[in-house]
């Protein structure tokens, strides 16, 4: 059965010698698995290079409930992108941000909601320049919130700790490792007030950045099971001196 669905490109891998297997979010089904002939066919030539990270696609399809690997019918650009694929550091960023969504993304259903979230963030970081460092880290606080632990700092006060545990601010130290300083609080609490049009208003230094980042992949990992180390992350640290 032919059919056709809006799909973001989160994360491709060498199957085997005829084959690579695209993993994308779509709009109309979730997540799913593509498998992309690796053939020296002119047909097979012009798609691969269309399935790289945060890439958008119109995607006809050979669908089958309950199949693993989908094939593909035909793909085509769904938006043409400026500079996220040619920009060094919005390459990285949409590098890292495909790799934790692949990581933290698997349920195969629709979201319309959260696609439609995903696809205008993915066009508005192509068009960013002056707050495009802040981009990753409003991003990721916006998708705790799809993922159901959005942090709780609606009682914060100055000097409050904020337990990463609980996903709360709090006037007493909770008693366990897994809490940040006031210090470390106050940055936190700054990305409440991040969107994406505000971001050039946040004056970060690359180590601030670095903290807060660390902070909020730690709060993923307490809060979303089976979450790993990303590959990525070491290359993103290096970024915005």
């Amino acid at each position: 059965m032919l059919e056709k669905t809006l799909g973001i490109v989160l994360h491709t891998v060498a199957y085997n010698d005829k084959n690579h297997i695209a993993h994308l979010y779509t709009e109309k089904y979730g997540r799913m698995s593509y498998a992309i002939p690796q053939t020296q066919g002119r047909k097979s030539k012009s798609q691969r290079p269309l399935f790289t990270p945060f890439s958008i696609l119109d995607i006809e399809s050979d669908y089958k409930p309950g199949r693993d690997i989908q094939k593909i019918k035909e793909v085509r650009p769904a938006e043409i992108l400026q500079q996220i694929h040619y920009d060094p550091v919005k390459n990285s960023i949409a590098l890292f941000l495909s790799e934790f969504l692949s990581r933290t993304i698997r349920e195969p259903e629709a979201n319309p909601v959260f696609f439609e979230f995903l696809h205008q963030s993915i066009k508005f970081l192509d068009f960013i320049e002056d707050g495009k460092a802040n981009f990753h880290l409003c991003f990721l606080i916006r998708i705790s919130g799809f993922l159901g632990f959005y942090p709780n700092i609606e009682n914060y006060r100055p000097g409050d700790y904020f337990d990463l545990l609980n996903g709360i601010s709090t006037s007493v130290h909770p008693g366990h490792a897994y809490v940040l300083s006031p210090d470390e609080t106050s940055y936190f609490t700054t990305l409440m007030r991040m969107n994406y049009y505000n971001l050039h208003l946040f004056r970060f230094s690359r180590q601030e950045r670095i903290q807060i980042l660390e902070h909020i992949i730690e709060y993923f990992k307490l809060h979303h099971a089976g979450f790993t180390q990303l590959k990525s992350l070491d290359v993103l640290k290096t970024l915005f001196d």
